[in-house]
Protein backbone atom coordinates (compact mmCIF):
# COMPACT_ATOMS: atom_id res chain seq x y z
CA UNK A 1 0.00 0.00 0.00
CA UNK A 2 1.55 3.33 -0.84
CA UNK A 3 1.40 5.65 2.23
CA UNK A 4 1.48 9.54 1.80
CA UNK A 5 5.12 9.71 2.93
CA UNK A 6 5.71 7.18 -0.28
CA UNK A 7 3.83 9.26 -2.20
CA UNK A 8 5.44 12.56 -0.75
CA UNK A 9 8.86 11.27 -1.54
CA UNK A 10 8.15 10.43 -5.00
CA UNK A 11 6.82 14.65 -5.66
CA UNK A 12 10.76 15.43 -4.72
CA UNK A 13 12.32 12.51 -6.23
CA UNK A 14 10.10 11.60 -9.64
CA UNK A 15 10.76 12.46 -13.31
CA UNK A 16 11.17 16.14 -13.60
CA UNK A 17 9.59 17.62 -16.16
CA UNK A 18 8.36 21.00 -17.05
CA UNK A 19 4.39 21.72 -16.65
CA UNK A 20 3.78 22.98 -20.34
CA UNK A 21 5.88 19.86 -21.42
CA UNK A 22 3.48 17.61 -18.94
CA UNK A 23 0.07 19.05 -20.26
CA UNK A 24 1.13 18.74 -24.21
CA UNK A 25 3.58 16.19 -24.34
CA UNK A 26 2.44 13.73 -21.71
CA UNK A 27 -0.99 14.12 -20.61
CA UNK A 28 -2.85 15.19 -23.68
CA UNK A 29 -0.70 13.03 -25.94
CA UNK A 30 -1.61 10.09 -23.66
CA UNK A 31 -5.00 11.06 -23.46
CA UNK A 32 -5.68 11.21 -27.11
CA UNK A 33 -3.57 7.85 -27.45
CA UNK A 34 -6.46 6.21 -24.97
CA UNK A 35 -9.44 7.33 -26.56
CA UNK A 36 -8.31 5.94 -29.92
CA UNK A 37 -6.98 2.57 -28.72
CA UNK A 38 -10.20 1.87 -27.00
CA UNK A 39 -12.28 3.69 -29.38
CA UNK A 40 -14.43 5.54 -27.00
CA UNK A 41 -16.77 7.39 -29.23
CA UNK A 42 -19.65 10.54 -27.90
CA UNK A 43 -23.13 9.84 -28.99
CA UNK A 44 -25.32 12.97 -28.76
CA UNK A 45 -28.41 11.30 -29.17
CA UNK A 46 -27.92 9.10 -26.05
CA UNK A 47 -26.92 11.64 -23.34
CA UNK A 48 -27.38 8.72 -20.51
CA UNK A 49 -26.05 5.78 -22.48
CA UNK A 50 -26.95 2.23 -21.70
CA UNK A 51 -23.64 0.89 -23.10
CA UNK A 52 -21.95 -1.35 -19.69
CA UNK A 53 -19.27 -2.16 -22.36
CA UNK A 54 -18.35 1.51 -23.33
CA UNK A 55 -18.64 2.45 -19.46
CA UNK A 56 -15.65 -0.06 -19.10
CA UNK A 57 -13.65 1.01 -21.84
CA UNK A 58 -14.15 4.15 -19.71
CA UNK A 59 -12.68 2.71 -16.80
CA UNK A 60 -9.82 0.29 -18.30
CA UNK A 61 -8.56 3.62 -19.99
CA UNK A 62 -8.46 5.74 -17.03
CA UNK A 63 -6.17 3.26 -15.48
CA UNK A 64 -4.12 3.24 -18.46
CA UNK A 65 -3.98 6.77 -18.34
CA UNK A 66 -3.26 7.37 -14.94
CA UNK A 67 -0.25 4.15 -14.89
CA UNK A 68 1.15 6.41 -17.69
CA UNK A 69 0.94 10.08 -16.67
CA UNK A 70 0.88 9.99 -13.08
CA UNK A 71 0.41 13.32 -10.91
CA UNK A 72 1.97 15.99 -11.41
CA UNK A 73 3.38 18.55 -8.44
CA UNK A 74 3.86 21.94 -9.78
CA UNK A 75 5.89 22.78 -6.68
CA UNK A 76 8.76 20.18 -7.51
CA UNK A 77 8.23 19.90 -11.71
CA UNK A 78 8.26 16.12 -11.29
CA UNK A 79 5.86 13.59 -11.88
CA UNK A 80 4.50 11.58 -9.12
CA UNK A 81 4.08 8.29 -10.52
CA UNK A 82 1.77 4.88 -9.42
CA UNK A 83 2.59 1.37 -10.85
CA UNK A 84 -0.64 -1.00 -12.24
CA UNK A 85 0.11 -3.08 -8.89
CA UNK A 86 -0.36 0.09 -6.95
CA UNK A 87 -3.77 1.40 -8.33
CA UNK A 88 -5.27 -1.78 -8.31
CA UNK A 89 -4.36 -1.68 -4.90
CA UNK A 90 -5.59 1.72 -4.06
CA UNK A 91 -8.86 0.66 -5.60
CA UNK A 92 -9.21 -2.44 -3.69
CA UNK A 93 -7.83 -1.06 -0.55
CA UNK A 94 -10.35 1.93 -0.77
CA UNK A 95 -13.07 2.65 1.68
CA UNK A 96 -16.20 1.29 0.57
CA UNK A 97 -18.20 2.65 3.32
CA UNK A 98 -17.95 6.85 5.29
CA UNK A 99 -19.85 7.90 8.75
CA UNK A 100 -20.00 11.35 8.17
CA UNK A 101 -21.91 13.81 10.71
CA UNK A 102 -22.55 13.19 14.72
CA UNK A 103 -24.86 12.06 17.00
CA UNK A 104 -28.61 12.18 15.44
CA UNK A 105 -27.29 13.65 11.99
CA UNK A 106 -24.31 11.19 11.72
CA UNK A 107 -24.99 9.22 8.46
CA UNK A 108 -23.26 6.30 6.12
CA UNK A 109 -22.10 6.82 2.92
CA UNK A 110 -22.33 4.03 0.68
CA UNK A 111 -21.58 3.12 -2.73
CA UNK A 112 -24.20 2.77 -5.57
CA UNK A 113 -24.60 0.61 -8.86
CA UNK A 114 -26.09 2.17 -12.25
CA UNK A 115 -30.06 1.69 -11.65
CA UNK A 116 -29.64 1.40 -8.23
CA UNK A 117 -32.65 1.79 -5.55
CA UNK A 118 -30.30 3.27 -2.97
CA UNK A 119 -30.68 6.79 -2.13
CA UNK A 120 -28.00 8.74 -3.57
CA UNK A 121 -26.23 11.12 -0.93
CA UNK A 122 -27.15 14.56 -1.25
CA UNK A 123 -24.61 17.37 -0.59
CA UNK A 124 -26.44 19.96 -0.80
CA UNK A 125 -26.34 23.93 -0.43
CA UNK A 126 -23.98 27.06 -1.67
CA UNK A 127 -21.74 24.87 -3.49
CA UNK A 128 -18.99 27.63 -2.51
CA UNK A 129 -21.38 30.51 -4.32
CA UNK A 130 -19.86 34.12 -2.81
CA UNK A 131 -21.74 35.74 -0.79
CA UNK A 132 -22.10 39.36 0.83
CA UNK A 133 -23.00 39.11 4.36
CA UNK A 134 -23.22 37.40 7.23
CA UNK A 135 -26.45 37.90 7.41
CA UNK A 136 -27.25 36.11 4.46
CA UNK A 137 -24.81 33.17 4.97
CA UNK A 138 -26.68 32.59 8.31
CA UNK A 139 -30.15 32.45 6.46
CA UNK A 140 -29.16 30.28 3.53
CA UNK A 141 -26.98 27.81 5.79
CA UNK A 142 -30.13 27.16 8.00
CA UNK A 143 -32.37 26.91 5.29
CA UNK A 144 -29.94 24.18 3.68
CA UNK A 145 -29.88 22.73 7.70
CA UNK A 146 -33.78 22.37 7.25
CA UNK A 147 -34.36 20.53 4.34
CA UNK A 148 -34.92 17.01 5.23
CA UNK A 149 -33.04 14.78 2.34
CA UNK A 150 -29.79 17.24 3.63
CA UNK A 151 -27.45 14.65 4.16
CA UNK A 152 -24.44 17.10 3.90
CA UNK A 153 -24.12 20.91 3.89
CA UNK A 154 -21.78 23.11 1.45
CA UNK A 155 -21.65 26.23 2.81
CA UNK A 156 -21.31 29.96 0.76
CA UNK A 157 -18.07 31.93 0.58
CA UNK A 158 -17.64 35.08 2.96
CA UNK A 159 -16.83 37.80 0.51
CA UNK A 160 -16.02 40.65 3.55
CA UNK A 161 -15.87 40.41 7.19
CA UNK A 162 -17.20 43.16 9.52
CA UNK A 163 -16.94 45.46 5.85
CA UNK A 164 -13.26 44.74 4.85
CA UNK A 165 -12.94 42.27 1.50
CA UNK A 166 -11.25 39.26 2.00
CA UNK A 167 -7.87 39.30 0.30
CA UNK A 168 -6.70 35.50 -0.72
CA UNK A 169 -3.59 34.10 1.39
CA UNK A 170 -3.82 37.33 4.23
CA UNK A 171 -5.07 37.26 7.87
CA UNK A 172 -8.01 38.55 6.28
CA UNK A 173 -8.46 34.94 4.81
CA UNK A 174 -8.03 32.81 7.60
CA UNK A 175 -10.55 35.31 9.70
CA UNK A 176 -12.97 34.89 7.05
CA UNK A 177 -12.45 31.03 7.07
CA UNK A 178 -12.78 31.09 10.99
CA UNK A 179 -15.86 33.25 10.84
CA UNK A 180 -17.74 30.92 8.44
CA UNK A 181 -17.16 28.37 10.52
CA UNK A 182 -19.15 29.81 13.43
CA UNK A 183 -21.57 31.26 10.89
CA UNK A 184 -22.09 28.06 9.66
CA UNK A 185 -22.69 25.76 12.75
CA UNK A 186 -24.62 28.76 14.56
CA UNK A 187 -26.89 28.47 11.64
CA UNK A 188 -27.57 24.44 11.68
CA UNK A 189 -28.45 24.64 15.16
CA UNK A 190 -30.77 27.18 14.56
CA UNK A 191 -32.07 24.38 12.00
CA UNK A 192 -32.27 22.07 14.80
CA UNK A 193 -29.42 19.75 12.96
CA UNK A 194 -25.88 20.41 14.93
CA UNK A 195 -24.14 17.43 13.73
CA UNK A 196 -24.86 17.75 9.85
CA UNK A 197 -21.51 17.52 8.44
CA UNK A 198 -20.24 20.37 6.49
CA UNK A 199 -18.39 18.77 3.87
CA UNK A 200 -16.97 21.73 1.58
CA UNK A 201 -14.36 22.16 4.42
CA UNK A 202 -15.49 26.00 4.40
CA UNK A 203 -15.50 27.86 0.94
CA UNK A 204 -13.69 30.54 2.56
CA UNK A 205 -10.79 28.76 3.28
CA UNK A 206 -8.50 28.82 0.27
CA UNK A 207 -5.60 28.24 1.48
CA UNK A 208 -3.64 25.71 3.91
CA UNK A 209 -3.27 27.78 7.01
CA UNK A 210 -7.19 29.54 6.83
CA UNK A 211 -8.51 26.17 6.41
CA UNK A 212 -5.84 24.87 9.41
CA UNK A 213 -7.62 28.00 11.66
CA UNK A 214 -10.37 26.91 10.93
CA UNK A 215 -9.70 22.96 12.44
CA UNK A 216 -10.43 24.44 16.17
CA UNK A 217 -13.10 21.67 18.06
CA UNK A 218 -15.16 24.54 20.08
CA UNK A 219 -16.01 26.56 16.76
CA UNK A 220 -14.68 24.74 13.84
CA UNK A 221 -14.73 22.21 11.00
CA UNK A 222 -14.58 18.19 13.32
CA UNK A 223 -13.42 15.07 11.72
CA UNK A 224 -16.70 13.59 11.31
CA UNK A 225 -17.23 16.79 8.65
CA UNK A 226 -16.21 16.55 5.10
CA UNK A 227 -12.87 18.26 4.26
CA UNK A 228 -12.97 19.09 -0.26
CA UNK A 229 -9.42 18.67 -1.51
CA UNK A 230 -9.12 19.75 -4.34
CA UNK A 231 -6.62 19.24 -7.76
CA UNK A 232 -5.73 21.26 -10.43
CA UNK A 233 -6.54 20.86 -13.86
CA UNK A 234 -5.12 18.53 -15.13
CA UNK A 235 -4.00 16.00 -12.92
CA UNK A 236 -1.84 18.15 -11.26
CA UNK A 237 -1.35 19.83 -7.48
CA UNK A 238 1.19 21.65 -5.32
CA UNK A 239 2.58 21.51 -1.99
CA UNK A 240 -0.48 23.93 -0.32
CA UNK A 241 -3.02 20.93 -1.63
CA UNK A 242 -0.48 18.55 -0.24
CA UNK A 243 -0.09 20.70 3.23
CA UNK A 244 -3.74 20.29 3.56
CA UNK A 245 -4.02 16.55 2.87
CA UNK A 246 -1.16 16.31 5.64
CA UNK A 247 -2.83 18.14 8.28
CA UNK A 248 -6.16 16.23 7.71
CA UNK A 249 -4.84 13.02 7.70
CA UNK A 250 -2.85 13.51 10.87
CA UNK A 251 -6.34 14.70 12.61
CA UNK A 252 -8.32 11.94 11.42
CA UNK A 253 -10.07 13.96 8.90
CA UNK A 254 -12.24 12.67 5.92
CA UNK A 255 -10.71 13.80 2.73
CA UNK A 256 -12.99 14.35 -0.09
CA UNK A 257 -10.91 14.26 -3.50
CA UNK A 258 -12.39 17.12 -5.75
CA UNK A 259 -11.69 17.36 -9.72
CA UNK A 260 -12.80 19.65 -12.15
CA UNK A 261 -11.80 18.41 -15.58
CA UNK A 262 -12.15 20.87 -18.39
CA UNK A 263 -14.31 19.83 -21.45
CA UNK A 264 -12.32 21.66 -24.38
CA UNK A 265 -9.19 22.45 -22.74
CA UNK A 266 -6.29 19.81 -22.63
CA UNK A 267 -8.98 17.08 -21.99
CA UNK A 268 -10.71 17.37 -25.55
CA UNK A 269 -13.90 16.47 -25.76
CA UNK A 270 -16.47 14.29 -23.96
CA UNK A 271 -14.67 11.13 -24.43
CA UNK A 272 -11.31 12.69 -23.10
CA UNK A 273 -13.38 13.96 -20.48
CA UNK A 274 -14.58 10.86 -19.76
CA UNK A 275 -11.46 9.12 -19.05
CA UNK A 276 -9.70 11.84 -17.03
CA UNK A 277 -12.74 11.76 -14.49
CA UNK A 278 -11.97 8.30 -14.06
CA UNK A 279 -8.27 9.00 -13.42
CA UNK A 280 -9.16 11.60 -10.78
CA UNK A 281 -10.22 8.97 -8.59
CA UNK A 282 -7.55 7.02 -8.64
CA UNK A 283 -5.61 10.24 -8.24
CA UNK A 284 -7.67 10.98 -4.85
CA UNK A 285 -6.99 7.59 -3.92
CA UNK A 286 -3.30 7.44 -4.26
CA UNK A 287 -2.15 11.14 -3.82
CA UNK A 288 -4.87 12.83 -1.25
CA UNK A 289 -5.92 9.37 0.45
CA UNK A 290 -9.13 10.28 -0.46
CA UNK A 291 -12.40 8.66 1.48
CA UNK A 292 -14.28 9.88 -1.49
CA UNK A 293 -14.75 11.87 -4.61
CA UNK A 294 -16.40 14.44 -6.16
CA UNK A 295 -15.90 15.07 -9.94
CA UNK A 296 -17.37 18.34 -11.72
CA UNK A 297 -16.64 17.94 -15.42
CA UNK A 298 -16.78 21.50 -16.65
CA UNK A 299 -17.16 23.57 -20.30
CA UNK A 300 -14.36 25.59 -20.86
CA UNK A 301 -16.45 28.02 -22.91
CA UNK A 302 -19.29 27.97 -20.87
CA UNK A 303 -18.65 27.45 -17.25
CA UNK A 304 -21.77 24.59 -16.42
CA UNK A 305 -22.24 20.96 -16.77
CA UNK A 306 -25.29 20.82 -18.02
CA UNK A 307 -24.56 20.83 -22.17
CA UNK A 308 -25.56 17.35 -23.51
CA UNK A 309 -21.69 16.58 -23.99
CA UNK A 310 -21.14 16.80 -20.02
CA UNK A 311 -24.61 15.27 -19.47
CA UNK A 312 -23.17 12.34 -20.92
CA UNK A 313 -19.48 12.54 -19.43
CA UNK A 314 -20.95 12.52 -16.21
CA UNK A 315 -23.15 9.62 -17.40
CA UNK A 316 -20.35 7.14 -18.85
CA UNK A 317 -17.49 8.14 -15.90
CA UNK A 318 -20.14 7.80 -13.28
CA UNK A 319 -20.95 4.25 -14.98
CA UNK A 320 -17.40 3.31 -15.29
CA UNK A 321 -16.90 4.12 -11.35
CA UNK A 322 -19.80 2.44 -10.25
CA UNK A 323 -19.78 -0.53 -12.26
CA UNK A 324 -16.02 -1.58 -11.73
CA UNK A 325 -15.62 -0.10 -8.23
CA UNK A 326 -16.96 0.45 -4.68
CA UNK A 327 -15.73 4.26 -4.53
CA UNK A 328 -17.75 6.87 -2.75
CA UNK A 329 -18.46 9.09 -5.72
CA UNK A 330 -20.57 12.35 -6.11
CA UNK A 331 -21.01 14.58 -8.79
CA UNK A 332 -21.42 18.31 -8.63
CA UNK A 333 -24.21 20.67 -11.05
CA UNK A 334 -22.92 23.96 -11.99
CA UNK A 335 -25.75 25.63 -13.93
CA UNK A 336 -25.89 28.18 -16.13
CA UNK A 337 -29.15 29.64 -15.57
CA UNK A 338 -29.65 31.49 -12.18
CA UNK A 339 -31.99 30.84 -9.34
CA UNK A 340 -35.53 31.72 -9.73
CA UNK A 341 -35.81 30.40 -13.42
CA UNK A 342 -37.42 27.55 -14.69
CA UNK A 343 -34.13 27.02 -16.66
CA UNK A 344 -32.13 26.24 -13.88
CA UNK A 345 -34.16 23.74 -12.60
CA UNK A 346 -34.72 21.93 -15.92
CA UNK A 347 -30.93 21.94 -15.51
CA UNK A 348 -30.54 20.86 -11.90
CA UNK A 349 -33.17 17.99 -12.99
CA UNK A 350 -31.16 17.41 -16.32
CA UNK A 351 -27.84 16.23 -14.67
CA UNK A 352 -29.26 15.03 -11.09
CA UNK A 353 -30.96 12.13 -13.08
CA UNK A 354 -27.83 11.68 -15.07
CA UNK A 355 -25.68 11.16 -12.10
CA UNK A 356 -27.82 9.37 -10.27
CA UNK A 357 -29.38 6.37 -12.64
CA UNK A 358 -25.54 6.73 -13.49
CA UNK A 359 -24.96 5.13 -10.23
CA UNK A 360 -23.35 8.55 -8.58
CA UNK A 361 -24.67 10.10 -5.57
CA UNK A 362 -24.91 14.51 -5.73
CA UNK A 363 -23.81 17.80 -4.91
CA UNK A 364 -26.29 20.13 -5.22
CA UNK A 365 -26.10 23.34 -6.56
CA UNK A 366 -23.30 26.01 -8.44
CA UNK A 367 -26.29 27.92 -9.14
CA UNK A 368 -25.07 30.72 -12.29
CA UNK A 369 -22.36 28.64 -12.16
CA UNK A 370 -21.62 30.00 -8.95
CA UNK A 371 -20.22 32.95 -9.93
CA UNK A 372 -22.49 35.66 -9.19
CA UNK A 373 -22.36 37.33 -5.33
CA UNK A 374 -25.64 36.56 -3.50
CA UNK A 375 -27.02 34.62 -7.15
CA UNK A 376 -28.29 31.34 -4.66
CA UNK A 377 -31.33 30.24 -2.78
CA UNK A 378 -32.28 27.15 -0.98
CA UNK A 379 -35.27 26.31 -3.50
CA UNK A 380 -32.80 24.53 -6.05
CA UNK A 381 -30.94 22.57 -3.68
CA UNK A 382 -34.10 21.43 -2.20
CA UNK A 383 -35.45 20.89 -5.62
CA UNK A 384 -31.99 18.81 -6.71
CA UNK A 385 -32.22 16.66 -3.66
CA UNK A 386 -36.19 15.47 -4.72
CA UNK A 387 -35.08 14.52 -8.43
CA UNK A 388 -32.25 12.74 -7.33
CA UNK A 389 -34.34 10.46 -4.37
CA UNK A 390 -36.80 10.31 -7.74
CA UNK A 391 -34.50 9.03 -10.08
CA UNK A 392 -33.20 6.16 -8.00
CA UNK A 393 -34.21 3.05 -9.36
CA UNK A 394 -34.82 4.33 -12.71
CA UNK A 395 -33.95 2.66 -16.00
CA UNK A 396 -30.90 4.00 -18.13
CA UNK A 397 -33.11 4.02 -21.26
CA UNK A 398 -35.99 6.14 -19.80
CA UNK A 399 -33.85 8.36 -17.67
CA UNK A 400 -32.16 9.26 -21.16
CA UNK A 401 -35.49 9.97 -22.64
CA UNK A 402 -36.70 12.13 -19.67
CA UNK A 403 -32.99 14.25 -19.89
CA UNK A 404 -33.38 15.07 -24.05
CA UNK A 405 -36.73 16.23 -23.46
CA UNK A 406 -35.14 18.42 -20.39
CA UNK A 407 -31.71 19.35 -22.37
CA UNK A 408 -34.19 20.64 -25.26
CA UNK A 409 -35.92 23.61 -22.86
CA UNK A 410 -32.88 25.16 -22.16
CA UNK A 411 -29.77 24.16 -24.42
CA UNK A 412 -30.45 26.77 -26.94
CA UNK A 413 -29.84 29.63 -24.28
CA UNK A 414 -26.58 28.38 -22.65
CA UNK A 415 -24.79 30.70 -24.85
CA UNK A 416 -26.81 33.31 -22.60
CA UNK A 417 -28.98 32.29 -19.76
CA UNK A 418 -31.01 34.34 -17.22
CA UNK A 419 -29.05 35.16 -14.19
CA UNK A 420 -32.14 35.31 -12.42
CA UNK A 421 -32.68 36.93 -8.86
CA UNK A 422 -30.64 37.26 -5.85
CA UNK A 423 -31.47 35.85 -2.68
CA UNK A 424 -32.52 38.85 -0.94
CA UNK A 425 -34.98 39.56 -3.69
CA UNK A 426 -37.06 36.47 -3.88
CA UNK A 427 -36.24 35.31 -0.14
CA UNK A 428 -37.10 37.12 3.27
CA UNK A 429 -33.47 36.54 4.36
CA UNK A 430 -35.00 36.71 8.45
CA UNK A 431 -37.62 33.84 7.77
CA UNK A 432 -35.91 31.93 5.37
CA UNK A 433 -39.36 32.31 3.19
CA UNK A 434 -39.58 32.09 -0.60
CA UNK A 435 -41.77 34.55 -2.49
CA UNK A 436 -44.52 33.30 -4.44
CA UNK A 437 -42.58 33.55 -7.77
CA UNK A 438 -40.41 31.71 -6.70
CA UNK A 439 -42.72 28.84 -5.79
CA UNK A 440 -44.37 29.49 -9.09
CA UNK A 441 -41.71 27.94 -10.83
CA UNK A 442 -40.66 25.31 -8.64
CA UNK A 443 -44.51 23.82 -8.47
CA UNK A 444 -44.22 24.37 -12.61
CA UNK A 445 -41.34 22.54 -13.66
CA UNK A 446 -42.06 19.54 -10.59
CA UNK A 447 -45.40 18.89 -12.51
CA UNK A 448 -43.77 18.88 -15.82
CA UNK A 449 -41.29 16.84 -14.51
CA UNK A 450 -44.09 14.65 -13.20
CA UNK A 451 -45.85 14.80 -16.53
CA UNK A 452 -42.84 12.92 -17.81
CA UNK A 453 -43.40 10.02 -15.23
CA UNK A 454 -40.86 11.15 -12.53
CA UNK A 455 -43.11 11.82 -9.35
CA UNK A 456 -41.14 13.73 -6.86
CA UNK A 457 -42.14 13.66 -3.32
CA UNK A 458 -41.91 17.22 -1.58
CA UNK A 459 -39.79 17.41 1.13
Amino acid sequence: MVTFLDMMERAVTGKPCSERDYDLKIFATKLMEKVKEYDIKYDPENPVPSDNSLADDIFKAGIDLYREVGTYCKDTERIIKFTESEIKAGLKNAPSRAIFGEELDAKEMVPRKPEDKTPPWCFIGAAGAPVSSEEILLSLVQSYGAIPLADSITTPALTSVHGVRIRPRSPLEIYGAIRNAVLARAALRRAGRPGLPIMNALATAESAPSLIAALHPLYGLRPSDGYLLAAMAELKTDFDRLNKACALLNLGGRIVGESGPVYGGYCGGPEGTAITSVAYHLMGILVYQATCHLVFPIHLKYRCNTTPELLWVISTYGQAISRNTHLLSLNLNYTAAGPCTEMCLYEIAARAISAVVSGLSIEAVGVAKAAHEDYLTPIEPKFAAEVAHAAAGMKREDANDIVKHLVSRYIDRIPDPPLGMKYQECFDVKTGSPSSKCLEIYNKVKKELEDLGLPIESS
